[in-house]
């Protein structure tokens, strides 16, 4: 299995960048699917999810309005296009399966990708 980040980069403040993850070796269309971002010695937060069926989705309230989600399952991709870009938005960007718990809580599930670097800086 394998989850292959890629389109990250070093971007100004306010600035934008797709990011894609292409799904190998798992039937894409059975899993909902997320974005997480991890910062060195803090907590992995958890920004984005879509459902596998129904395209619903959630945001973290820190990027709600500014990510979009999006997936294709013909290409077994997921996209996240990142907009309004802050500093504190300055991370790894990983994908992953993942589900919403009972409390609201985005979680990751079974598959977990290597990242990608988003930096904002001017």
């Amino acid at each position: 299995v394998q989850l292959q980040a890629s389109g990250g980069g070093l971007v100004q403040p306010g600035g934008s960048l797709r990011l894609s993850c292409v799904a190998l070796g798992f039937i894409f269309d059975y899993y909902d699917m997320a974005w997480f971002r991890q910062v060195p010695g803090k907590e992995r937060e958890g920004v984005a999810w879509i459902a596998k069926s129904d395209g619903s989705t959630y945001y973290a309230d820190s990027v709600k309005g500014r990510f979009t989600i999006s997936r294709d399952n013909a290409k077994n991709t997921v996209y996240l296009h990142v907009n309004s870009l802050k500093p504190e938005d300055t991370a790894v960007y990983h994908c992953a399966t993942g589900a919403l718990t009972p409390r609201g809580e985005l979680v990751l599930t079974d598959y977990w990708g290597q990242g990608t670097l988003v930096t904002v800086s001017s």
